[in-house]
């Protein structure tokens, strides 16, 4: 049996909203996504109030947020955005019975492991499709870095969201010797993180 659910991508400078109908842990269709500023928003519950409002006031009972960070504790704080989010409030402050929070590139990595080949396209190397079996590292740049790996035996897959943007910064030409040092000056360490992203100050959900 399928059901409707509100799908939310937060990232650090967009936060994009979605119905979605699934069944059995596959998407069956997604409609047309509404992006919001998440600058443009006090916090995460205000923004899904402004989606609310964008759908005729009425949502769907279930919610599946994808967060830019870890989404680990009792408090969730983006890496690069001011949201904080508590998982115990989300189905009081949203109004809904069911909700799941995952990393983002986590789930982009489900995305990879059972999206058509027809959805991909080659931009370096062989053109030829991803293994059936081993270990498919999923990158992307965007306010920051996102990192996950999905691994598959040919039969099931598996995914591990990282943190990947936050390993050193190792620069391996003058050019990024440049970037390093001109970072240096402003922060202590330097991540692949602070080459791709910029400050954030944070607000309460």
């Amino acid at each position: 049996m399928s059901e409707a659910i509100v799908t939310i991508d937060i990232g650090g400078t967009h936060a994009r909203f979605a119905i979605a109908e699934v069944a059995d842990g596959r998407v069956l269709s997604l409609g047309e996504a509404t992006t919001l500023h998440t600058k443009d928003h006090a916090s995460f519950q205000t923004a899904w109030e402004d989606f609310a409002l964008q759908q005729g006031g009425a949502l769907p009972r279930g919610v599946a947020i994808a967060i830019a960070g870890p989404t680990r504790g009792e408090i969730i704080r983006f890496t690069n955005n001011p949201w904080i989010i508590r998982p115990a409030l989300v189905g009081e402050k949203l109004g809904v019975d069911r909700w799941v929070l995952i990393n983002d590139f986590e789930a982009v990595g489900h995305a990879v492991a059972q999206a058509d080949p027809a959805y991909f396209d080659t931009l370096c190397g062989p053109d030829v499709p991803l293994p059936d079996s081993g270990t498919i590292s999923v990158i992307g740049p965007g306010t920051g870095l996102g990192v996950a790996h999905v691994w598959r035996d040919g039969h099931d897959y598996r995914v591990q969201a990282t943190e990947g943007g936050h390993i050193d910064f190792a620069p391996l030409d003058s050019i990024e010797d440049a970037i390093l040092a001109r970072l240096r000056k402003r922060h202590r360490r330097v991540s692949i993180e602070r080459v791709v992203s910029g400050p954030a100050d944070r607000r309460y959900l």
